[in-house]
C-alpha cells in the first residue's frame, strides 16, 4: 500500500493543547481524556489509533466541537473552538470541517444527490446541484444520482458520505473508522477513494481507527490508551 506522506507546512491547520475530558457516573469522576497535545499540518494525513474504549471518537467529537472538554483547548486553522458559541461552531464545521463515518449518517427521505447537495444548500451555494452531481460522478454514481438510501449498498452509500464530506472543499476532513461496516473488500476500495480525493483537494486528514494496516497508510499515527496520547510515529 502506498503510504501518505506529510506534507504539512506553516501554521498548524489543528492545534491541541492540555485537552481533558471528564464525565461524571455516580458519586465519582470518570477520566476519558488526560492532558492531549498535538499539533496538525495543512496537508497531513493523520491516524488516531487504539482499543476500544481509549478515547478515540471522544477525541474526535472534541476536535469537531460536538462536544465540550473539560480543560484544553481546540484551534482549527488558528480559530479557537471553545471561544465561539454553539452557532459559532456550527458555522466553522460547514465552513471547514468534512465528516465520514462509520454508519454513513445519510438522510434516508433525499437522493444520493439531494444529501451531497445538502450542506452547498445550507451555505447558499447557488451552484450546490452541478458540484455534487460532478462529485458523485467522480466517486463513481454518475448513475444513481436519484437513489435514496435504502436502495444503495453500503459501499455505495459510503461513496455518497465522501462526496458529502469533499464537496464543500473543506480544509479538514475527520474520518471515523469509516469502514467499519463494509467488508473487507469494499472498505479497501473506500479506503482508496477517501486518499484519492484527500490528495487531489489537499485536503488535512484526521483518521479514527482501530485497523492498523490502514492507520499505516497514514503519514503519522497518534496511539490512544487509557485517555493518555503516547509517542507519535512517522
Amino acid at each position: 500500500m502506498r503510504k501518505i506522506m506529510n506534507e504539512g507546512s506553516g501554521a498548524p491547520i489543528v492545534r491541541v493543547a492540555a485537552l481533558g475530558k471528564q464525565i461524571t457516573t455516580g458519586d465519582s469522576e470518570l477520566t476519558i481524556l488526560r492532558d492531549i497535545s498535538f499539533e496538525v499540518s495543512a496537508g497531513e494525513a493523520v491516524a488516531i489509533v487504539g482499543v476500544s474504549g481509549s478515547g478515540k471518537s471522544t477525541l474526535l467529537g472534541l476536535l469537531a466541537g460536538l462536544d465540550e472538554p473539560t480543560a484544553g483547548s481546540v484551534e482549527i486553522d488558528g480559530c479557537d473552538l471553545f471561544a465561539l458559541d454553539e452557532d459559532g461552531r456550527a458555522a466553522l464545521r460547514g465552513r471547514m470541517l468534512g465528516f465520514v463515518f462509520q454508519s454513513f449518517q445519510l438522510l434516508p427521505e433525499f437522493t444520493a444527490l439531494e444529501n451531497v447537495m445538502l450542506p452547498l444548500e445550507l451555505a447558499g451555494d447557488a451552484g450546490a446541484r452541478a458540484a455534487a452531481s460532478a462529485l458523485l460522478e467522480r466517486v463513481g454514481l454518475g448513475n444513481r444520482l436519484d437513489h435514496y438510501p435504502k436502495q444503495l449498498s453500503g459501499g455505495e452509500q459510503q461513496r455518497v458520505a465522501i462526496a458529502r464530506a469533499f464537496v464543500t472543499r473543506p480544509v479538514l476532513l475527520l474520518a471515523d473508522e469509516p469502514t467499519g461496516n463494509l467488508d473487507a473488500a469494499t472498505g479497501r476500495t473506500i479506503i482508496d477513494l477517501m486518499f484519492e480525493l484527500n490528495r487531489e483537494r489537499r485536503t488535512t486528514l484526521l483518521l479514527v481507527t482501530h485497523d492498523e494496516s490502514l492507520s499505516q497508510r497514514c503519514g503519522r499515527v497518534l496511539r490512544l490508551a487509557d485517555g493518555m496520547l503516547q509517542n507519535s510515529e512517522a
